[in-house]
């Protein structure tokens, strides 16, 4: 693994330095390859998806897992607006001159070598490495074993069109390693690796938060919340909650619980079950919830939980603040959403609830990097240093400052 590393190190330098308009070249080509080569690919997925089945990996993997034609298409057309972004790389954030008239400009700069460790999602391996590119970094990706082909035969077109315009291949590197004890090498490569992102399961974010010595930016669980606040609009808020839980179940930014206003719960509750029943939503519901509507008793574990299926908790609440203390409680601050006509209610929640996301009287299904207008995104970080939330191109940078002088010393 070292040797790979210290591969990936140097051919990151050689991407530092490459012009805008060199990236974005090498980038359309890249998109261009992957639809050319798009039956390769799906070929590799099958067996994949063959394994995972046979393994019986859970249904919302196998739909992140799963590459057609469409998907194939989305993700060159994710390469081609990343090429399209402005450049992250050279930026000047900010600019004085100090009162020994030395010029001082902040510039963004690459962060370097990136480790990114994700599952199931082939995409993932396009759309982080066409970012680091962008981006100017190196990257390692440490994908999943149950993508193990989907995986490599993207990043062996990628690596393609690297060497086809003589850059180290090695600057998209995907660690042949799939163990868990290459997991805990990586994130202790310090002298190689200047950032881990990683983008899992529970076990896998804490196994690395509590063993890596390279910096990690964690990319956590999305235990996300809704809540209908007595002022709500019942038409607006039934179409929220459906679509935050429903349009797509098996993605961190789906709502896991539903907090309910005492005071409306009587009118809206018995609504919100007609309406999930038609999506064959199994509800679990508090005490209060099933005095009103007949659902099952949801445990305390229930609302710790992260379903990533189209399971959902529902919980009545006294008031804002009985919403806000809950989140508090339970919210993994990744995205939650106050449904409500109250200016004032709006704001206090906005400025309370301290996750990534937070929004008013929308789903909790727009917290993606592509809805943001990042083109792609890394992954949702949780953390707060260095970024939070969608993280594009410009959070894969960090800056120097660059000092102008005149022959001037230091009294």
């Amino acid at each position: 693994m070292e040797e790979i590393l210290k591969k990936a190190k140097e051919a990151s330098k050689a991407v530092a330095i490459l012009s805008p308009k060199k990236k974005n070249m090498i980038l359309l080509q890249m998109a261009d390859k992957l639809e050319k080569y798009s039956k390769n690919i799906i070929e590799a997925n099958t067996k994949d998806m063959t394994i995972a089945k046979e393994n019986g990996l859970m249904e919302s993997l196998l739909e992140r897992l799963f590459i057609n034609n469409d998907i194939v298409a989305s993700m060159a057309k994710s390469i081609r607006e990343i090429a399209s972004l402005q450049e992250p790389v050279g930026r000047i954030l900010d600019g004085w001159v100090n009162k020994d008239n030395l010029r001082i400009e902040k510039v963004s700069i690459p962060i370097g070598v990136i480790g990114i460790i994700y599952e199931s999602r082939p995409n993932v391996t396009s759309d982080t490495a066409a970012l680091c590119f962008k981006s100017g970094n190196g990257c390692i990706l440490k994908g999943g074993k149950e993508a193990r082909f989907s995986n490599i035969a993207i990043a062996n077109i990628l690596e393609q069109v690297l060497k086809e315009n003589d850059i180290p291949k090695e600057a998209i590197m995907l660690l042949p390693d799939y163990s868990r004890d290459g997991v805990s090498k990586l994130i202790k490569m310090d002298k190689y690796i200047d950032l881990i992102i990683p983008r899992g399961g529970e076990a896998l974010i804490r196994h690395i938060s509590e063993n890596a010595t390279v910096p990690v930016i964690k990319h956590d669980k999305g235990l996300c919340h809704t809540y209908i606040h007595k002022s709500a609009d019942f038409k607006k808020a039934v179409s929220i909650a459906i679509n935050a839980k429903t349009q797509k179940t098996g993605v961190c930014n789906t709502m896991e619980t539903l907090l309910v206003d005492r005071k409306i719960a009587y009118e809206i509750l018995p609504i919100l079950k007609e309406e999930f029943d038609k999506k064959n939503t199994d509800l679990r519901g508090c005490e209060d919830t099933l005095s009103i509507i007949d659902i099952k008793k949801a445990t305390q574990d229930d609302f710790e939980t992260e379903y990533l299926s189209n399971i959902l908790s529902i919980k009545t609440v006294e008031d804002i603040n009985g919403a806000i203390l809950h989140i508090q409680k339970y919210s993994s601050n990744h995205s939650e959403a106050i449904v409500t006509e109250d200016i004032g209610a709006a704001e206090e929640f906005l400025n309370r609830v301290d996750s990534s996301c937070v929004y008013v009287n929308a789903s909790t299904r727009f917290t993606d990097g592509s809805e943001f207008g990042f083109g792609a995104e890394v992954g949702i970080s949780t953390s707060k240093l260095h970024a939070r939330g969608p993280m594009g191109i410009n959070d894969l940078t960090t800056y120097k400052y660059k000092i102008y002088g005149n022959g001037q010393i230091r009294e």
